[in-house]
This record gives structure tokens, sequence and C-alpha cells, in this order.
């Protein structure tokens, strides 16, 4: 991964795998990560794994409590494009609406490459994935099915970003071909 900095958002549904993917790839590539649902749990002052049962939109996700993270996650991402340690900075988070990834590209993609990879898989692989975390204390998500729901129906597909800005990615697939087919899409040049 050479050709200047870049911003990478794995963005997503509840369970779509992208913390998992995310991570993986940061740690390869030695690039600043920043997960929203850690972020958003800092900003409250909680440990990552204490779980935080809340109805949609209400305590730490409610609009202004998510707008405050998201914009934690900006002001994280903009502070380590600055530094030299790193060549890439991972945003892991939902980012579900148009107005949240077109910010990152104002306020980011000026300067740097922004490619937002969309992480998908199907209901019951995600519904597996849910009921397996809530039975994992280390757990730092809080999605469950009911908040699942009702964010299928807010999310808004990626539509307006360029095919030179956007990988779809199945995520039920083994996390080594993930990587490399994540790896083999970074490396197309950019298309304007």
């Amino acid at each position: 991964m050479t050709e200047g900095k870049r911003l990478l958002v794995f963005f997503g549904m509840i369970a779509a795998g992208k913390s998992h993917l995310a991570a993986a790839f940061a740690k390869k590539w030695g690039c600043a990560y920043h997960n929203s649902d850690i972020v958003r749990k800092e900003l409250a002052g909680i440990a990552a794994e204490i779980r935080q049962i809340n109805t949609v939109d209400t305590g730490i996700y409610s609009g202004e409590f998510s707008r405050r993270t998201y914009d934690e996650l900006l002001s994280r991402a903009l502070k380590d494009l600055r530094r030299e340690r790193y060549s890439c900075v991972v945003l892991d988070g939902s980012y579900q609406s148009r107005s949240e990834r077109q910010l990152l590209c104002r306020e980011i993609g000026k300067q740097h490459r922004i490619v937002f990879i969309h992480c998908q898989c199907p209901e019951a692989v995600m519904k597996a994935r849910m009921d397996r975390r809530l039975k994992n204390p280390k757990a730092v998500s809080d999605g469950r099915w009911e908040i699942y729901l009702e964010q299928k129906k807010r999310f808004e597909m990626p539509i307006e970003l360029s095919p030179g800005q956007l990988l779809a990615l199945d995520t039920d697939r083994p996390l080594g071909d993930l990587l490399h087919q994540l790896e083999e899409g970074l490396r197309r040049p950019e298309k304007s």
C-alpha cells in the first residue's frame, strides 16, 4: 500500500463483519484504527465491554451522542493523517447515512484518498453473529437484532460514491480471502 495517505472507512449494518476485517487490515498494514463502539464508550466514560442495552435512539445511542461519536472519529482521523507515523487511517462504524459519508469526503477527500469498504453478508449470518456476541462478555458492540431491524430501515445505500471510492465485500468468507480481495481492490487506480 503506497501512493500517499489514505482513509479507509469500513461501514455497513450491525454484525456485517466490519470490525473483524477493519481491525485485521489495520494491524497488518500498521494503520491507525478507530472503532465507533469503542470511541462512543470512551466518550461516555465507560469500559468498552460494558453492555448498554438501550432502546433505539436513547442513551449513548441517541442522535446527539452519535453526532459526538462520529465527530470524534473524524477528529481522530484528521490528527492521524497529519502524523508521519501513519500512511493510512481506518475508521470502523456504520456510516449509514449519505450525509455522514459526504462529510468525510468534504473534510478529508480533498487532501487524501478515501475508500469506503461496504461490508455485507446475508441476514442469517448477521443474526448468528449477534447471537454469539451476546454470549461473549468481552464483546464491545451492543448491536442486537431489534436494533438491526431499525437500522435496516434507515440505512442509505452508498449510491453517492464513485466506483473508485467504493469497494463492496461479502464478509461471509474467510478473513484471509477478504484481506486479499481488499488489498487487490485498493491496488486499482482511483477513478474520477
